[in-house]
């Protein structure tokens, strides 16, 4: 696969500006595009876009496949009659610089409802024609998707597993009963995901008109409350009474003495081997349809994967399994072509992970946070880069620049310092440059070490419960200065494949 040398943003659209308490698909979106491709940004990079569940994590959705209803522009709704102007004069007093997700929860569900009433008797001919074609295009997973979140609608948010048990084992009877008896519900949730993919379609559109590719996420496991393992039990591995029997994590390191347990259930690879791993080829059919290029979450468990048993109150009695291998990838090739993947080698890398990475021509990841603790043969170094690489300053699950290196000893500070030399920069725009100059072929930047933020703006802590995925950026944050320097630095290090740019970005 071939990449121009190029830089971009990794910036969730939850993060955005906007005045319905969460970033959306909407104006501040389009600003934002405009931003990166004047600033000469060839790249977005976003965090899975599925609808989040408990705890409000991007990787842990109630689909693989569908979209998040938070995302949804609700001013795009009032222009087309949907929602009203008292539906969005409703909105509370939310805080400009993070999500409050409980209260933006409430807000939201409640209009789109409206709106998909509203839409539902009297929407615009042409827009329902739309919305039948899109039911009907998406109807392998929409399904499954919309009677899944009714049905925990009805049991008041409640894990599929507690539900009725004809309805947890999905007897033909009940589900068609059911599906019946929520017909107004089933239809909200396919409104929408309809109206999700119909903004983000067009939002794609316009950021790849102006130069711009969307890097996006698909983590390898999907969350045990999901429409996923719902309807498809066969594919994980779950006992009689559908619970799993083992589940994901990684085994303890020199950061975690007892590892990660992360909980997910954990698939039979051998069953989705007969059919030729026809859900993963969909899931990623799904995703292409979404992004340019997809970040592959835990490459590392394709080859080998650590499986926990369930009820173990860490991964420190777990064992490392074999993962699908080549099989996985080359059936992906097969039925999608080239595939457009970067690969996420972070952590316990061993050489079957690295084989599997290079037999696909798949680009690796650096990060520079985790440069400078060690000696010159650490590989986060940049003199130790390939150019088939990705390095990021950090990443969503890493601190800040300003805040990583505000925590560092004295010790790592001045190693630090001593590569990068004599300099005038702060360290967020140290490193920046330093990701830049070096012979990785994307440089990936967050946004929060753009604005030289520290640790109050930091995504997520994993390990940590609450406070996550929550930080959000203003309008008046991002200046002429921001977008100066960025260009300044792409154009000193050719990460520029297009013409230079000529216009102010019209975020300022």
């Amino acid at each position: 696969m071939h990449i121009p040398r190029a830089a971009g943003i990794l910036l969730h659209p939850t993060s955005l500006p906007g005045r319905y308490g969460i970033g959306d698909l909407g104006e501040a979106a389009y600003r934002f595009v405009d931003f990166l491709s004047q600033s000469g940004q060839h790249y977005w990079q976003i965090l899975p876009l599925g609808p989040t569940g408990y705890g409000d994590s991007p990787y842990a959705c109630f689909s693989a496949f569908a979209g998040n209803p938070l995302l949804i522009d609700l001013d795009w709704l009032a222009a087309d009659g949907d929602a009203t102007a008292d539906d969005l004069a409703q909105a509370p007093p939310f805080p400009e610089d993070r999500v409050d997700f409980g209260p933006v929860i409430t807000f939201k569900q409640a209009v789109l409802r409206r709106a998909a009433r509203r839409f539902r008797e009297h929407g615009k001919a042409e827009l329902q024609q739309a919305f039948a074609e899109f039911c009907a295009a998406n109807q392998s997973w929409l399904e499954d998707y919309a009677l899944f979140m009714a049905l925990k609608d009805t049991h008041d948010g409640a894990m599929w597993n507690t539900w009725e048990w004809e309805l947890a084992s999905r007897q033909p009877e009940a589900i068609a009963e059911w599906r019946e008896r929520l017909d107004d519900v089933l239809f909200v949730h396919k409104y929408e995901q309809f109206q999700f993919f119909r903004q983000w379609t067009e939002l794609k559109r316009y950021a790849n008109e102006h130069n711009v590719q969307i890097i996006g996420d698909v983590p390898i496991f999907v969350a045990y409350d999901s429409a996923d393992v719902w309807a498809h039990p066969e594919l994980f591995m779950l006992d009689e009474h559908r619970l799993a029997t083992a589940v994901a994590g990684v085994p303890p390191d020199y950061f975690s003495p007892t590892g990660q347990l992360w909980g997910n259930p954990l698939y039979r690879w051998e069953v989705m081997a007969e059919d030729g791993y026809a859900w993963w080829i969909a899931r990623m059919q799904q995703a292409l349809t979404m992004v340019d290029l997809i970040r592959l979450d835990h490459f590392r468990g394709f080859a080998a994967y650590w499986e926990v048993p369930a009820g173990e109150p860490t991964a420190v009695n777990g064992q490392w399994q074999p993962g699908p291998g080549e099989a996985l990838f080359h059936a992906l090739e097969a039925a999608l072509g080239e595939l457009p993947l970067i690969a996420e080698d972070l952590g316990h890398i061993t050489p079957d992970v690295e084989a599997l990475r290079d037999q696909f021509s798949l680009p690796g990841m650096r990060v520079l946070q985790f440069a400078f603790a060690t000696d010159a043969g650490n590989q986060y170094l940049p003199h130790n880069y390939t150019p088939h690489t990705v390095v990021y300053t950090g990443t969503h699950d890493n601190d800040t620049t300003k805040g990583w290196f505000t925590s560092r000893n004295e010790t790592e500070k001045q190693a630090t310092w001593r590569y990068l030399g004599p300099l005038s920069e702060e360290i967020n725009w140290a490193l920046i440059r330093l990701a830049y100059r070096s012979v990785a072929v994307l440089a990936i930047v967050p946004l929060q070490d753009v604005l030289g933020l520290g640790s109050e703006a930091r995504m997520n802590t994993p390990g940590r419960f609450g406070q996550n995925w929550s930080w959000r950026f203003r309008a008046r944050d991002l200046q002429a200065a921001h977008w100066h320097k960025l260009l300044e630095l792409v154009l000193t290090y050719g990460r520029q494949p297009s013409a230079k740019p000529q216009e102010k970005p019209s975020w300022m």
